[in-house]
């Protein structure tokens, strides 16, 4: 007799109580669903509790599902990072349902799971030990029978699972899963760089060195801090390190164009309107505060002392705008020269380039990020230039002392053939990125919807006070760049439009002027004052477009080497 999912009804399964054969078949298709589909497992598991999986819930099942196939063709992950907010219920899901469903598929598994204290760990094994022992009909399978502590248990497949506090050494142990839920305790150790130094420590060169080959890691946590590990994590992998696949799920939702909510809800939709809706949240909103809000609630961790950059301003395109051409570039550069090495944290070389759009707003049109020695900034700087194309300014900035000036003199001989200006930075980081933020809170600033975007758009809303600011510097400079050359060729223009018109007046018949035809010598001074100030920044020859040094001559707001003149 077979029996397909679709026959199962209240009915069949109480005549299922009188005949022992159907019983078994209706046991044996109980066990087949809960084998292939993890939603059905939670919903088998949960029912007694009267529990359901809501929207959010079936979402996470799929990507739990996903992380358990593990087929790369299909673009199954190895690695995956559950961000949303407190009683959301993603820990009863990924941490609880999961683990037994996992064991269910891979009999043979080994998996650490790990919470920020040890205490909490083993509530997590509790409740997963005691799910199976209340399952195991549909299971297929049972616990050990000398398994009864918490937080060490095997079954009588060859499954394991132990728990660890986070920072707690994992020796002797190895696992083909790794589970890592709320791995920070509260906002005071979010807080402490010695505490998310040490979570860092422990998840690098302790738990990743436990995993078997092909082993997996999931991550469930709510973000507390820009630097946590969720945060130290996604910088990696912008960096070139284990590729995540990130859920996100804010309280409310935040879509964006070409970002929709993994869910699809419209912006302002509650995660789980069933449990808490919208009005609930925004209780909750004005009662914890911004950045509690942020942090905890829209998984957008903010610095305590104030933000620059506003995410709800930050306008992210796919092109250049319709109807608008590009004025003019620069690309900006904010060195370092230290070379990743172990689990250190460096800052990175960056460049930014930012076009003047006909509109009158700004575009961000790339950003270049690297790490690694003199050698190889030098390199990603000749490199990118030649992308760029000599119609983009390059500015660079100038360390005080002999050292930086001969460092810059350096770089610019070796731009040969392209615009170079250099300066020293002056003021505070805030001070130098006020002017772009200014643009970007009038929706002047606009940013390309490209692979580093989100990076870019990460540091920006936590500047000043994230881990890293070397993005917002660049970002500042070739800001500073293009509004400055475009006001000085603006003022140029009109000197020499007024100079033109003084001329013409004093020449006209119908106007006679006294004396000569000659335009004020205090408007020829400011002239020749703007254009110097634009001159010195181009510090090019016109002719072979080499460096200018101390021999030249000067012709308007042109300068040329004394021997190509």
């Amino acid at each position: 007799m077979a029996l397909q999912p679709t026959d199962i009804s209240p009915d069949l399964v109480s005549r299922a109580i009188q005949d022992p054969e159907l019983a078994s078949l209706l046991a044996e298709e109980r066990r087949r669903k809960v084998g292939t589909s993890l939603v059905s497992w939670c919903q088998e598991a949960l029912a007694p509790q009267g529990m359901a999986p809501a929207r959010h819930h079936r979402f996470i099942c799929s990507r739990l599902e996903a992380l358990e196939r593990g087929d790369r063709a299909r673009g199954d992950p190895d690695r995956l990072m559950i961000l949303a907010p407190p009683g959301s219920a993603k820990s009863t899901y990924a941490s609880v349902m999961f683990p037994p469903w996992y064991l269910r598929r891979r009999p043979r598994s080994a998996i650490i799971a790990a919470s920020h204290t040890g205490e909490l760990a083993e509530d997590f094994g509790r409740r997963v030990r005691n799910t199976v022992q209340e399952n195991m009909d549909v299971l297929g399978y049972s616990l050990a029978e000398d398994s009864q502590a918490a937080g060490k248990w095997n079954t009588d497949r060859g499954g394991e699972y132990r728990t660890f506090g986070v920072g707690k050494a994992i020796a002797g142990r190895r696992a083909d899963l790794c589970i890592i839920d709320d791995p920070v305790s509260g906002r005071e150790a979010a807080e402490s760089q010695n505490d998310r130094d040490r979570v860092w420590r422990w998840y690098t060169g302790d738990v990743y060195n436990r995993l078997k080959p092909g082993g997996r890691i999931l991550l469930i946590m709510t973000r507390w801090h820009e630097d946590d590990l969720g945060g130290r994590l996604l910088q990696e992998m912008d960096s070139g390190g284990d590729q995540w696949e990130v859920i996100r799920l804010p309280a409310l939702a935040e879509p964006e164009p070409g970002r929709p909510d993994p869910l699809g809800r419209r912006a302002g939709e509650a995660l789980w309107p069933e449990w808490e809706d919208a009005e609930a949240l925004d209780r909750k909103r004005r009662v914890s505060g911004d950045r509690e809000w942020t942090s905890q609630f829209q998984q957008r961790p903010a610095p305590v002392d104030g933000i620059l950059f506003r995410s709800e301003h930050l306008r992210i395109v796919p092109d250049v705008p319709s109807g608008d051409t590009v004025e003019e570039e620069c690309r900006a550069w904010d060195l370092a020269a230290t070379e990743q090495v172990g689990t250190r944290d460096p800052d990175w070389t960056v460049g930014v380039r930012i076009a003047r759009l006909s509109s009158g707003r700004y575009l961000v049109r790339d950003v270049v990020r690297l790490r690694g020695g003199p050698q190889d900034v030098e390199a990603a700087i000749l490199d990118t230039a030649t992308d760029d194309g000599p119609d983009v300014r390059i500015s660079l900035p100038q360390d005080p002392g002999q050292a930086g000036k001969a460092q810059v003199a350096y770089l610019v001989g070796r731009l040969a053939g392209y615009i170079v200006r250099s300066s020293t930075e002056s003021g505070s980081k805030s001070t130098r990125a006020m002017p772009v933020a200014s643009q970007s809170e009038v929706g002047n600033l606009l940013i390309l919807d490209r692979h580093w975007t989100r990076t870019l758009v990460a540091e920006m809303e936590t500047f000043p006070s994230g881990s890293k600011d070397d993005q917002v510097d660049a970002l500042s400079r070739a800001f500073s760049d293009v509004v400055r050359t475009s006001s000085a060729e603006a003022m140029i223009a009109h000197l020499r439009g007024e100079i033109t018109r003084s001329q013409e007046e004093r020449s006209s018949p119908s106007r006679p002027v006294p004396g000569d035809a000659s335009p004020s010598q205090s408007l020829v001074r400011v002239y020749r004052e703007t254009a110097a100030s634009l001159r010195r920044a181009e510090v090019v020859c016109m002719r072979c477009r080499q460096v200018v040094g101390a021999s030249r001559v000067e012709d308007g707001v042109s300068v040329w080497h004394t021997e190509c003149f």
